[in-house]
């Protein structure tokens, strides 16, 4: 269950509360009884470097496009050791 922050309008007191996401009942103010909102705080996570969806998400220029000859153009499809144009070629 998550923990969410509230903040009573009366007093201004903060305070953590854990419940379910399907709860939609009202929380009062622990210190007063007064009426609370939920606060909305950032998440621990912080994601360092160029990030997964510029590299892998963005297009590409037309120059890095792989041509369209290149994709099929295996000449020997039963053999053993893979083609320059195998993605296959390249892990070995």
């Amino acid at each position: 269950m998550p923990a969410y922050d509230y903040k009573c309008v009366s007093c201004s007191s903060v305070f953590e509360l854990t419940r379910a996401l399907t709860d939609r009942s009202e929380i009062t103010c622990p210190s007063c009884g007064g009426a609370t909102k939920r606060r909305f705080t950032p998440v621990g996570v912080v994601f360092k470097g160029s990030g997964f969806h510029n590299t892998d998400y963005r297009a590409r220029p037309a120059s890095q496009e792989p041509s369209a000859g290149a994709k099929g153009s295996c000449e020997k499809p039963d053999s053993s050791a893979a083609c320059a144009g195998c993605p296959a070629a390249s892990s070995e």
